[in-house]
């Protein structure tokens, strides 16, 4: 993930958040009389028709099962599943063979952990991880580590919500065997170093997991001039269906990483004596997949791809240093997470209003916020407070709905004062 270029003047249209907007069907309805400021995008992100007519159209003319059929829908769905694997592939830089469909980023992640960790690390072998980092990104590891005796090493945060790098490469030693990473943190938006750290991990002769599920979705992402080892992405944050995301590995690991789970479609050969698997990545995707889901994945990619990732970014940082200033203005209120380099998320806590409260009443007013810990307890117990409130923004929100956020937590200042 790469910060948006600096502006220039150029023939290109002014970004037309308007425009966008049109496309999400979903935008124009109204909560509570209200008209929706749909804010809780780094949960899961609005779908445009493009997505949704796009899975409709599959399933009315094309849809069948893929990889068994001699017949023209099977052969048909078949060709669309692939296509959608190089969209993907073209998306991440990275070529169709390293691409794994799963359910979404979290199953990517337990995909690792399970079968590079179960194959390649031994008891008292370390992987480091850091005090930001999803659950996603820390139970898995904690499972290995139930079952083979590894242990995890953990990368501080300062004040600002930046990871210590000097700490990180400290962590670093014989033992260290996997480092596994957030490239963004869903709750203080931090974006990591991420180049530097898989230098730093390289160094060391040691390969590096990104969780990516937020860092994919506000700016580019280059898995190959990164030179990361196993990035994870999920489907829904990406403007497309839930049930579907990605793992981005190396040829090099996946060829020799054994089966994650064990089924049709991932073999070579089945007998009583034994069985051969499948090349990757078919030896990773057992069973019939998600099918429908990944074309619709396609679209989502098709459809960012067609309004351009550094103008998103760009819409998106506007909105990110707008909304700052407006909630850092309100009494009582602190923001959490002011690292220079950060995604479109502001997480904030409101002196004598718990998150919850804060939620409910501001969702009377049609926003609607991301409130409680956020799959990251760890963090939080960093920072001090139980829960926070989260409002992540997205190509389709405007400064308007900065405004009316702003507007709507005033009101609950205003309560609890």
């Amino acid at each position: 993930m790469n910060a948006p270029a600096p502006e220039t003047k150029t023939n290109a249209p002014a970004y037309d958040v308007a425009r966008v907007r049109r496309d999400f069907p979903i935008l124009a309805r109204a909560v509570y009389g209200k008209p929706l400021v749909y804010l809780d995008n780094g949960a899961s992100a609005q779908k445009p028709r493009a997505v949704i007519e796009r899975m409709r159209e599959f399933m009315e003319r094309d849809y069948a099962n893929i990889h068994r059929g001699v017949h023209y829908l099977s052969q048909r769905s078949t060709q669309l599943y692939d296509e959608a694997r190089g969209t993907v592939a073209r998306f991440l830089n990275a070529g169709p063979r390293e691409i794994v469909f799963t359910r979404n980023a979290t199953e990517a992640i337990n995909l690792v952990a399970a079968s590079y960790g179960g194959a390649f690390l031994a008891p008292g072998d370390e992987i480091v991880v850091s005090e930001m980092e999803h659950h996603a990104n820390i139970v898995p590891w904690q499972l290995l580590g139930d079952r083979i005796g590894t242990r995890l090493r953990v990368v501080p945060v300062d004040g600002t919500g930046n990871l210590d790098l000097d700490a990180y490469a400290h962590l670093l030693g014989p033992k260290t065997k996997l480092v596994a990473l957030t490239h963004c943190s869903n709750v203080l938006g931090t974006v990591n170093p991420a180049a530097e750290i898989v230098r730093i991990a390289h160094r060391h002769g040691v390969p590096v997991l990104l969780d990516g599920a937020q860092a994919a979705v506000h700016g580019r992402v280059d898995v190959k001039a990164l030179d990361v080892d196993f990035y994870a992405v999920t489907g829904h944050k990406l403007y497309g269906p839930s049930g579907i995301g990605v793992l981005y590995a190396k040829a090099e690991h996946l060829k020799k990483m054994p089966p994650y789970q064990g089924g049709g479609d991932m073999i070579r050969n089945v007998s009583f004596a034994g069985t051969s698997y499948a090349d990757p990545p078919e030896r990773f995707e057992a069973g019939t997949p998600a099918i429908v889901e990944a074309i619709g994945l396609a679209a989502a990619l098709d459809y960012i791809a067609s309004l351009g990732q550094d103008a998103i970014a760009a819409h998106e940082q506007s909105l990110l240093r707008y909304a700052t200033e407006r909630l850092a203005a309100i009494p009582g209120l602190t923001i959490h997470g002011t690292a220079p380099e950060k995604a479109a998320i502001v997480s904030f806590s409101l002196e004598g209003a718990h998150a919850h409260d804060i939620g409910t009443i501001v969702d009377r007013a049609g926003v609607a916020l991301r409130t409680g810990h956020h799959c990251a307890q760890p963090l939080h117990e960093k920072l001090g407070v139980a829960a926070t409130a989260r409002a992540s923004f997205a190509l389709y929100n405007t400064i308007e709905e900065v405004d009316a956020l702003a507007a709507s937590v005033r009101s609950v200042r205003e309560i609890f004062a």
